[in-house]
């Protein structure tokens, strides 16, 4: 696909229902069509993160992204014509100057955008990161192209004396082109790249019966490795980016717009790169299954320092390139290569001897089961998918089951960094991990484009931290039901059993999803003071949900036996669990 089929692809494409009846105009409609085909958000993500229109003071749409710790700014311009000017690019300017205030901009902003402004002052609470997209179907004129490498240099300037990181990225068609055809192979991208060495000193060796490439690449040839800025260039890191904000991050932005920057090559400790698959043709390099094992945070930040970088000359980097197909030596290498600077605890937690302890106790257990620990791992086909399960949501279920906060779900960093010592314990009973596994695969089905249970679209727009909110609400069931105290957590296995047994599984996970729905929209309907406006985000990453959850609970649990005596009874003491079957929570906050 080239630069005008792109075009013409989303041109036809956002004449479909879905963009024609919630979003008014073709520059909302493009900006949707490119949060849902390159961001993947679903349908309700994408209205929500939209904030264009009247008031929206240059910012077309917002997405924070918990898992990468960014905040995304968008502004988007789909135009027919090939050239943009340096306009857009001032009005991305204009909408980073008027973040430094949220309360002066929340004051003129449209309802829509207060809203999303709401989220975005928590997530810099956390140190979250600013990226600025500007999207385009044209390309930029050469001014404005000048003008985009000096807005970099302000952006980094200012990031500096304003301990504000940020970033902007210039998402032309040739980048959408790009950035679509990753996004079709998601799930399990192939990146496949071909360098060309003709004007590069590089040096072929084999070692340990393993094709090698030793090269001192220009810098700016870094701009044109696919996969750096949505991260799949780095699935077989142990981390992904950490976000610009840290000193060695610092010193390579300097030394990019310093007068040093000859040196670098010297400076660096090199980019450590594997593939599947390595061909030297000629003087060209043909790279299948690339993946950069050492080496995501320094281009990250070349990236982030793009249109100076192309300035530079005789400014080169080591690279070096392995032939590795094998897994589990792809795996050591990545491992080994990080351990010469700081990583911190949750980007090797998947070789922690907990972690690998409940595996194999897992797997011992339920020899069809599986359980993932490495990010971006491949589940072998003749498993049995109702047994999988995965780390990272292993904590997530840990943390709002056991330890009762399901408003920390959302942060794999406070997971496996603050909490990990709470949460994984080695000797956790396979069959409690199997059972948080069930319940979660039940409270997923109700969160799908089916929405069974009607859940508020505020919800469903937070369908990546939300479903944990359910699972808490299932906990709360029975310690309700049993009249247990607040902090008194009931065996997951054992629920899961009586719930079974008794043929109220059904019941109980919708009666839950009724009431976190019914909660959130208790809480949307209480006056707000001042001039606050409610914000469904930041209200499920607060403490106060949990309480109006459990309210509600009760409050259903009330309704069934008052609407429906028999099918209430049922539950209730379908339910019934001995005292002995409650454990008090794990602390988590």
């Amino acid at each position: 696909m080239d630069k005008k089929q792109i075009y013409q692809k989303i041109k036809e494409e956002i004449k479909q229902d879905y963009y024609q009846q919630n979003f008014p105009n073709s520059g909302q409609r493009f900006v949707a069509w490119y949060l849902r085909n390159i961001h993947l958000k679903d349908p309700n993500e994408t209205k929500d993160a939209i904030t264009d229109g009247a008031d929206d003071k240059q910012i077309d749409a917002i997405v924070v992204d918990n898992d990468k710790s960014t905040i995304f700014i968008f502004q988007g311009k789909f135009i027919g014509t090939s050239s943009v000017g340096a306009e857009p690019l001032r009005e991305v300017l204009s909408s980073w100057i008027q973040l430094k205030d949220l309360v002066r901009l929340q004051e003129v902003a449209n309802d829509k955008l207060r809203r999303k402004l709401a989220e975005v002052a928590r997530a810099f609470e956390d140190d979250y990161e600013v990226a600025f997209e500007l999207l385009t179907t044209g390309e930029l004129t050469e001014s404005a192209e000048k003008d985009y490498g000096t807005f970099q240099k302000q952006l980094e300037e200012l990031s500096e004396k304003e301990d504000f990181t940020s970033t902007i990225t210039v998402v032309d068609s040739e980048e959408i082109v790009r950035r679509y055809e990753m996004a079709l192979q998601k799930e399990n991208p192939l990146i496949k790249h071909t360098i060309d060495l003709s004007n590069i000193k590089f040096l072929p060796i084999t070692i340990s019966n393993t094709d090698s490439i030793i090269a001192a690449l220009p810098l700016k040839e870094c701009l044109n490795i696919p996969g750096i800025k949505d991260g799949t260039l780095f699935q077989k890191n142990v981390r992904q980016s950490l976000g610009l904000n840290n000193a060695v991050n610092k010193g390579i932005k300097n030394t990019i717009y310093g007068d040093k920057h000859e040196d670098f090559f010297f400076f660096h400790n090199g980019i450590t790169a594997l593939c599947n698959k390595m061909e030297l043709v000629g003087n060209k390099l043909n790279l299948t299954g690339l993946n950069v094992v050492n080496g995501c945070q320094s281009l990250n930040t070349i990236l982030s320092c793009s249109e100076q970088v192309k300035k530079l000359e005789d400014t080169y980097i080591l690279f070096r390139f392995y032939e590795i197909p094998e897994r589990e030596r792809s795996d050591n290498i990545s491992t080994n290569t990080n351990s010469q600077s700081t990583v911190k605890p949750r980007d090797l937690r998947s070789n922690d001897k907990r972690v690998l302890s409940l595996k194999k106790t897992f797997e011992q257990r339920y020899p069809e089961g599986y359980f993932a620990t490495k990010r971006g791992e491949i589940i072998p086909a003749e498993k049995n998918k109702s047994h999988v399960i995965d780390l990272v949501d292993l904590g997530k279920y840990l943390i709002a089951w056991h330890s009762q906060r399901p408003n920390i779900a959302y942060s794999e960093t406070k997971i496996f960094d603050k909490y990990f010592e709470q949460l994984f314990k080695k000797d956790y009973s396979p069959d409690k991990i199997q059972a948080l596994n069930e319940w979660m695969n039940e409270v997923w089905k109700r969160w799908g484009k089916e929405n069974p249970l009607g859940l508020n679209e505020s919800l469903l727009a937070m369908r990546a931290y939300a479903p944990y909110h359910h699972l808490y609400a299932i906990s709360v069931c029975f310690g309700v039901s049993n009249q247990m105290p607040t902090e008194s957590v009931a065996d997951p296995y054992l629920a899961l059993s009586i719930a079974k047994e008794n043929n109220i599984l059904t019941n109980i996970v919708d009666l839950a999803g009724n009431s976190l729905n019914y909660a959130l929209q208790s809480a949307a309907d209480e006056p707000q003071t001042g001039n606050r406006i409610f914000s469904p985000q930041n209200w499920i990453k607060s403490k106060t949900c949990l309480s109006g959850i459990r309210a509600a609970v009760s409050q259903s649990l009330n309704m069934y036996s008052m609407m429906n005596p028999k099918v209430g009874d049922k539950i209730k003491k379908g339910m019934q669990m001995e005292r002995d079957d409650f454990e008090a929570r794990w602390t988590a906050d």
